[in-house]
């Protein structure tokens, strides 16, 4: 190797050593990028450069452009801005800017052919505009039903926007060139120039949100994809989601447009029109919260561990992968050893590849230990995203329990404070939970060494997954 190219290599490694000691990251993050840095130069380079990076300081938008979208709900709504007893929302509102708001009109889906209804519905009444974001848009009888009623509105003249993850979207290009030659306005986020040498790749717009005429709005976990209609492996593709109307709509037109305002680079006409006045009919306080990347907080890992170390009664979660780190645990198995009644129910076959699922059954036996109890779906596939707790509080969104969701991608909760809410979420919990098989510890334990060993293999890679 030319002596010159060696030094250079060398120079860069120790550049980025220091670089880590000062960013005052986590000891054992630091230590383990020194040690793949210093033992393999080369790959530890394009490693870093794809998984290392820390956007910790850089923004999506500057605070004072956020700060002017969230002033448009603050003057349509400031009636509406409640003072909920709750610290979970106060927490929100110091580390998130999320506004607490009443008045609103909360729908819960269960599953995606009722919501698939109600969403096409409200698309094909839409008077002036559309933002549709999801992370992945699919090609398929689903994706193309919904991409023709936005095409059919932007034909009489309603503004649609369509916003997608493109790292998760790189084989449907001529979908979405079919889109913008039908008047729709499409935008990747985080643009892929070169897949997987792009170190966007890692860092992925998770969100699934919808705002239709500045007051209605969709969030939760269902992706635009035929298999959450049919579901997979002769079983249903289960998952969750919520339609609102009333003020809350706008704090999810706020998480939309500024990734649109990022992704598009362009300032936003008449922004007048996606936040417009409306009489607020509902009675549920609530929350959008909003998390990434560039998140100081981990703002929706908070939020969820502050519901979780504040119930008395019972904590039910749901997530198709469980991968959390330290300190969400350690508010499981806090909770649980506590009296609380903590349970959970995750997939035991993953939806795709085998590591995931071999890392998520690397955290069962420590979740047990501490008197959680973990229930496997027996369905298709278990999607869904939420904790609720004590009849009280729920969240709702697209944030996997996983090291990925928390740290490294774009992800949107709605955060209730409702027992209406609430309520129609245990009874969903329950329902699946009967549908699902009880993990006792005596029996997990009595599982072979070998499947014991590649799950705690799969367990190394949990950042990545």
């Amino acid at each position: 190797m030319n002596l010159w190219l060696i030094v250079a290599v060398f120079t860069a490694i120790l550049s980025l050593v220091v670089a880590l000691i000062a960013e005052n990251r986590h000891p054992v993050k630091t230590l383990a990028w020194i040690l793949v840095l210093l033992f393999l130069p080369g790959l530890g380079l394009i490693f870093y450069f794809l998984f290392g990076t820390n956007k910790k300081n850089e923004r999506l938008l500057s605070d004072e452009e956020v700060d002017g979208f969230k002033k448009r709900t603050l003057e349509n709504y400031y009636d509406n801005i409640v003072n909920i007893e709750n610290e979970t929302s106060r927490l929100l509102q110091m580390t998130n800017k999320a506004i607490p708001l009443g008045g609103n009109e909360v729908t819960v889906y269960t599953d995606f052919n009722s919501m698939f209804a109600a969403l096409a519905e409200d698309m094909r009444n839409a008077k002036n505009h559309i933002n549709f974001q999801f992370f992945k848009i699919e090609d398929d009888p689903i994706g193309r039903a919904l991409a023709e009623i936005m095409a059919e509105r932007a034909s009489k003249g309603v503004d649609v926007k369509v916003l997608y993850d493109d790292a998760a979207n790189l084989s449907r290009k001529k979908f979405y060139k079919w889109m913008k030659n039908r008047g729709i306005h499409v935008q990747p986020f985080l643009r892929v120039v070169i897949p997987f040498i792009s170190s966007n790749t890692n860092y992925r717009n998770h969100r699934k949100v919808v705002v239709i005429d500045g007051n209605i709005g969709y969030c939760g976990g269902m992706n635009i994809a035929e298999r959450y209609s049919v579901g997979i492996r002769s079983g249903n593709w289960r998952d969750t989601h919520f339609r609102v109307r009333g003020p809350a709509a706008s704090e999810l037109q706020t998480s939309f447009l500024v990734d649109w305002l990022f992704t598009s680079k362009r300032s936003i006409k008449d922004i007048e029109m996606y936040y417009p006045a409306y009489k607020p009919e509902g009675n549920v306080q609530m929350q959008i919260a909003t998390s990434g990347v560039m998140d100081e907080w981990h703002v929706t890992m908070q939020g969820m561990i502050s519901l979780i170390t504040l119930a008395k009664k019972y904590v039910y979660l749901e997530s198709p992968y469980f991968i959390p780190t330290d300190t969400f645990m350690m508010a499981l198995r806090n909770a649980a050893l506590s009296g609380v009644d903590v349970r959970i129910i995750i997939p035991y076959r993953g939806d795709r590849g085998f590591l995931t699922p071999l890392a998520t059954r690397s955290y069962v036996e420590a979740a047990l230990r501490a008197g959680v109890k973990v229930y496997f779906y027996n369905g298709g596939y278990m999607h869904s995203k939420t904790i609720v707790t004590d009849d009280t509080a729920a969240t709702i969104g697209s944030t996997n329990i996983d090291i990925r969701s928390f740290e490294q991608d774009f992800e949107a909760n709605g955060f209730f404070y409702d027992e209406n809410v609430a309520v129609t979420l245990r009874k969903a919990f329950l329902k699946d939970q009967e549908n699902s098989t009880q993990v006792h510890l005596e029996e997990w334990l009595q599982r072979p060494r070998t499947e014991k060993l590649l799950e705690s293999f799969a367990r190394l890679f949990s950042m990545l997954l």
